[in-house]
């Protein structure tokens, strides 16, 4: 086998592949002891002609689809490793000669990995986040728990819908005087102030109370998800079954053994407290990294293979998929409530993909230049650390990190590593809006100055 290599550009390469008659004339052979089995030929067995009679009878054309398969097959993995070419996508294979008795080649077209100039990545300008803890910050997280837990009551009969209130409702939707799909239900816990309906569908319930019926006018906007229903008027006939409201326990001590493993309300805080610093430290650390990369991507010109694209493009969909799931709505129902489609999905996270691809790229070479790599300390370290966030240490999952997932730790380790290079000799700068703000402050003094002078 003989192969020659050719970059076309920066992110494809195209292989010419030479296989040896020899090769050939195998290949064909086995195309005829594949196809030989479904042949009726007269005068003879089903699956028994000779392969003279069967190339006589259909033309030896006719073993060559299967053929060039053994021969693509058995040819293309070792050409790669000859070649030391490392395709990131499946080939775009072009068949150039395959004749009996001659030599079979073919080009494969492949993207790779993409070659591009790093620029200096030491001493870039970037904005170092900052997020302080504020009282108000642990408040909310608080009314948070005191949402989380709390209770349901039914109002009496005389209390009326109120701005907040759970109404159960039964309705049903008209247009034109006749009912349409969609628009009726029985038994339905409307959270009024939700902006769960349209319009002010929500607003028309404030007052009522239990038993009551209205009819509701509301009008579908124009650019409802229901091509049919846009800018129609309907009319829901309502009847308020029950009415609910939500009653919210006390913040205090008891509330917070309820709720947590603390006794006090102030342990409790203590607790929020921490937890919300360390979330801030998390955020500062991951919007950090993710400006370093950004300022580095500016400088750098990269040709990104659409493969790489479509891949990490496919990642973010999965992933927004199965945040709608957790979310109790799947995809199709999405689209039909945005008016949107497969595609405009894609286009929202279509930049999105690009930049993830263009910071794995550059943190690949800053690895491959500082000759990056994680000593088995750093392993076993990484591996614990992991491992502990399943509860105790769990011996199994640390097993399976430093074995069957130790390519996908070392990545870990190595990519941390490269943002701290980017770290170390990073100049940390204001925010642009800070910066901003501050020049035109400085110019008002000067005009006032200016002003108090004359």
């Amino acid at each position: 086998m003989n192969v020659n290599v050719d970059r076309i550009d920066s992110k494809s390469i195209k292989l010419e592949i030479t296989v040896g008659a020899d090769e050939v004339k195998k290949a064909i052979r086995k195309s005829y002891e594949k196809n030989v089995k479904d042949l009726n030929i007269q005068g003879f067995r089903k699956g028994k002609a000779p392969m003279s009679i069967v190339k006589r009878q259909y033309g030896v054309e006719f073993l060559y689809e299967d053929a060039s398969n053994f021969l693509l097959n058995d040819s293309y993995g070792p050409a790669l490793d000859e070649s030391e070419v490392n395709p990131i996508d499946y080939p775009n294979i072009d068949i150039v000669q395959l004749e009996e008795g001659k030599d079979f080649i073919y080009t494969a077209t492949v993207e790779v990995y993409p070659e591009f100039d790093l620029p200096e990545y030491k001493g870039l300008e970037v904005v170092k986040p900052n997020y302080s803890l504020e009282d108000e910050d642990i408040e909310n997280e608080l009314k948070a728990l005191q949402t989380q837990n709390e209770r349901i009551e039914v109002k009496d009969e005389d209390g009326k819908i109120e701005d907040g209130d759970i109404a159960v409702i039964n309705f049903v939707g008209k247009i034109d005087g006749e009912e349409f799909e969609g628009g009726s239900g029985e038994s339905f816990e409307l959270t009024i102030g939700s902006k769960s309906f349209i319009g002010n569908f929500e607003d028309q319930l404030i007052g009522l109370k239990s038993g009551d019926k209205k009819t509701v006018t509301v009008t579908f906007p124009e650019d409802y998800g229901m091509e049919e229903l846009q800018n129609k008027e309907a009319d829901f006939d309502v009847e308020v079954l029950e009415i609910k409201v939500k009653e919210l326990p006390k913040l205090d001590d008891e509330f917070a053994s309820e709720v947590s493993e603390f006794e006090t309300l102030e342990e409790l805080k203590a607790s929020i407290k921490d937890g919300l610093e360390k979330s801030n430290k998390e955020r500062e650390e991951i919007e950090l990294n993710n400006n370093l990369i950004h300022a580095l991507s500016e400088k750098t010109e990269i040709d990104i293979p659409n493969a790489l694209i479509e891949d990490s493009l496919n990642r973010l969909v999965q992933d927004f998929e199965q945040r709608l799931t957790s979310q109790g709505m799947n995809k199709e129902l999405y689209l039909q409530m945005t008016g949107q489609d497969e595609d405009s999905i894609r286009e929202m996270f279509k930049e999105n993909a690009e930049n993830q691809v263009t910071g794995d790229l550059i943190i690949n070479a800053i690895i491959e230049k500082e000759e990056i790599s994680p000593s088995e300390e750093e392993m076993e370290a990484k591996a614990d650390e992991i491992s502990k966030m399943y509860g105790e240490e769990n011996e199994e999952i640390k097993e399976m990190l430093l074995n069957a997932n130790k390519a996908m730790l070392e990545r870990e380790i190595s990519t941390l590593k490269a943002l701290e290079v980017l770290k170390e000799s990073a100049v940390f700068v204001e925010a642009k809006e800070e910066i901003d703000e501050e020049a035109n402050e400085e110019a008002n003094e000067e005009v006032k100055e200016e002003s108090d002078d004359k």
